[in-house]
């Protein structure tokens, strides 16, 4: 799952372990990390955890083939930890000065007496869509979910998290209203495509694979639905960053820079996202980036927008992820991406 998957899932399992996992690490992390080192080409050097290698991140991958990270002296060290909480404990352990993932680790961190902070965001919409083979027309509101089957990720994933809430909005039951199979993560538009059931809620690659392979049709965006999202922040430790202001300014600064190229550069966005995955169909690849810009999923500017953060803490909440009680101006600090979105800027 980690090559294909573009929005971490939220697991009231998996950040239950990670709070064990804080606690755990947060022994060996004190102190550890807050060092940045200098590589003999005089750059320096910089481990970046992202969650998951995904087509989300493509902000990320465009930065690093377009040379951002190089240009802003840091030599980057890249690698995918297999989730949000691994990701978010290699920065608490000192192998990664940074960490890319659900910035719900931050809050957690901050609730367990870490020092977890958000730099920015990089995915800024929730990634969910509505996919069917045997329906053409678009859902115009949740209330037409009444009397078709869904297929969704088991609760309490994030997927089935938004189908069941929209429906609750357009004052559906989705006990009685609508009927919800759930199966593995990822696997969502399998039944869809094989007759078994009228929609699944899924996101990309699979959208698109289902789409342009099995000539599936998308009705509804959840991107659109709600709105601002803080989907995927940029985290690290405040210690760092007091101790490394430059080095996360220079960071900001690359990943900013990729966010506007890839809105400024949608086919050279393509191209790079093609090299990343190249186990994908070219032709999945650019339809896919073309719906995660077109629906304004990858972030434009790295500011963490407040009313995004706002609903990824009232998920969390709602979830039982977390109090998510943290004041966001003690846990988000754009004071980088505000300086990147004055400073930076590409042709």
């Amino acid at each position: 799952m980690r090559m294909f998957r573009s929005a971490p899932t939220r697991s009231r399992h998996v950040l239950t372990g990670l709070m064990a996992l804080v606690s755990v690490m947060s022994l060996a992390a004190c102190g550890s990390g807050t060092t940045a080192t200098t590589s003999s080409d005089g750059k320096t050097n910089v481990n970046l955890a992202e969650a998951v290698h995904n087509l989300g991140y493509i902000d990320l991958y465009v930065a690093q083939h377009q040379g951002f990270f190089a240009q802003q002296g840091i030599n980057l060290q890249l690698s995918a930890a297999g989730g949000d909480n691994q990701a978010f404990a290699a920065i608490l352990g000192g192998s990664a000065q940074f960490a890319l993932g659900d910035a719900t680790m931050a809050e957690l961190s901050r609730e367990k007496h870490e020092d977890g902070v958000v730099l920015g965001e990089l995915v800024s919409r929730a990634q969910f869509f509505a996919v069917s083979k045997n329906i053409s027309t678009p859902f115009s509101s949740p209330a037409q979910f009444k009397g078709h089957t869904f297929v969704t990720s088991p609760p309490p994933n994030t997927n089935y998290n938004v189908l069941s809430s929209s429906a609750k909005q357009a004052g559906l039951d989705p006990a009685k209203d609508i009927k919800i199979t759930t199966v593995a993560p990822g696997t969502e538009v399998g039944p869809v495509l094989a007759g078994q059931a009228d929609v699944a809620v899924a996101q990309e690659p699979m959208v698109d694979t289902a789409v342009v392979q099995g000539g599936a049709h998308v009705l509804y965006s959840w991107s659109d639905a709600i709105g601002e999202f803080t989907n995927t922040g940029l985290q690290s430790r405040s210690s760092f960053v007091k101790a490394n202001p430059t080095v996360a300014q220079k960071m900001v600064n690359a990943l900013h820079m990729g966010a506007l190229y890839t809105y400024a550069h949608p086919d050279a966005a393509k191209t790079i996202a093609r090299q990343e995955f190249p186990t994908l169909p070219a032709n999945v690849v650019d339809a896919a980036i073309q719906r995660l810009i077109d629906n304004h999923i990858p972030s434009s500017t790295l500011s963490v927008q407040q009313d995004g953060w706002n609903k990824l803490m009232q998920l969390g909440k709602q979830l039982g992820n977390c109090a998510c009680n943290v004041a966001f101006s003690e846990i988000v600090d754009n004071s980088f991406a505000q300086k990147a979105a004055a400073d930076m800027h590409v042709g």
